[in-house]
């Protein structure tokens, strides 16, 4: 039988280098000049260091942009609360990893209620769901893919 993994995975690598290419663009920038900012990685976290709160917020939208570009969906990532310390602030960027036990549970549900005929069983951080078509499971992708949840998924294992 047809079946298919959904999981929620983040490529710490391409994590890394998003960050560089975004402490780059940090160094060119016109309005970013004469000022300390910086992404530093940490894995798997990124910590975001400026002088304002207005710069961390733009600092996100370019860590957000460069993971875009890296095949990573923003929804994976989730800013921490800002610090300050003196005259500097900082914000700790995670990246959501796994599917937790409540979200899975909305995905099961959400296939339930879609009448598609695959059965569908939550494994550790994975939904497993199998089915007698093809069709079926490719429908259950779009599905999870149009859903609104607050986190990212990827398909694995699709197997014949």
């Amino acid at each position: 039988m047809p079946s298919v993994d959904i999981v929620s995975e983040v490529n710490l690598e391409e994590v890394r280098n998003a960050c560089d290419n975004s402490n780059r663009e940090v160094s060119t920038r016109f309005d970013f000049r004469g000022i300390t900012a910086e992404f530093e990685y940490k894995k798997p976290n990124v910590v975001m260091k400026a002088e304002g709160y207005h710069q961390l917020k733009q600092m996100a939208d370019m860590l957000r942009v460069q993971l875009s570009k890296r095949d990573i969906d923003s929804k994976a990532m989730s800013l921490g609360d800002a610090s300050s310390t003196g005259k500097n602030f900082s914000q700790q960027v995670n990246f959501k990893e796994g599917i937790e036990m409540p979200i899975a549970k909305k995905i099961v549900k959400l296939i339930k209620d879609s009448k598609l005929k695959v059965q569908v069983a939550i494994q550790g951080e994975k939904v497993r769901v199998t089915g007698k078509k093809r069709d079926d499971l490719q429908a259950v992708m779009q599905l999870v893919r149009t859903s609104e949840m607050e986190q990212s998924f990827q398909f694995n294992n699709f197997k014949d």
